[in-house]
């Protein structure tokens, strides 16, 4: 979103903003930042004319702080920089495959399509090398993810199409090169968030329901 050359532009009073915040991943009500003035103007949208605000927010968690740049249509918002991310747990995933699912949703929330898909790829070698998973490729090594019991086969189904759209993305070559958008990659992320749970999280859920059953006993 750019202003016009000349575009004529004037203050308005900001409002609250309710997002998730790309640092942090809370979601929360962000406040306005420089005295609660946002800058307007008006912008074509179609056959019509719609008026524009953008100005900083706060994230509101206190740990964070994060400023969040909002461009908002009356109190709605349409767009924010850095903008929201695909929420995750990121409880008991090793550091490296939680660096790999962080940037993976970051290309997702940046439009970057092929550059999502391309890290959920990388996300399943670096899983299958986390646990030490055999195999002459990346479909082999995930093959022996279940045969490990390490995941259930309806989530081995779904890693080996995270791989193919992985592959489709990394070749330009691919039949589906151009046609991976936004739903094929959230739904691989959100396939992607499953997977890492059956593997990693759900001992530590069960871990933690052990641990506060024995606190109380």
């Amino acid at each position: 979103m750019r202003l016009a050359p000349g575009q004529s532009v004037s203050m308005t009073e900001a409002t609250d903003v309710a997002l998730r915040c790309p640092h942090c991943r809370h979601t929360g009500v962000f406040f306005p930042v420089q005295d609660g003035w946002d800058t307007r103007w008006w912008e074509s949208v179609g056959d019509d004319m719609e008026k524009r605000a953008a100005g900083a927010r706060v994230c509101p968690n206190q740990d964070c702080g994060g400023i969040v740049l909002v461009v908002m249509h009356e109190k709605e918002l349409v767009e924010s920089f850095p903008p929201e991310m695909i929420d995750f747990d990121a409880t008991a995933l090793p550091e490296r495959l939680l660096a790999t699912l962080e940037e993976a949703a970051r290309c997702h929330a940046a439009g970057a399509y092929r550059a999502c898909a391309l890290m959920v790829r990388r996300l399943l070698e670096e899983l299958c090398d986390d646990r030490k998973a055999d195999g002459a490729n990346l479909k082999a090594r995930l093959s022996s993810l279940g045969s490990a019991n390490l995941v259930p086969t309806e989530l081995l189904e779904a890693a080996d199409e995270l791989r193919i759209l992985g592959n489709d993305a990394a070749h330009i070559d691919g039949k589906s090169y151009d046609n991976i958008g936004a739903d094929e990659c959230e739904a691989a992320l959100e396939l992607a968030k499953e997977l890492l749970k059956a593997v990693y999280q759900y001992n530590a859920l069960l871990d933690r329901l052990r641990a506060l059953k024995k606190s109380r006993d």
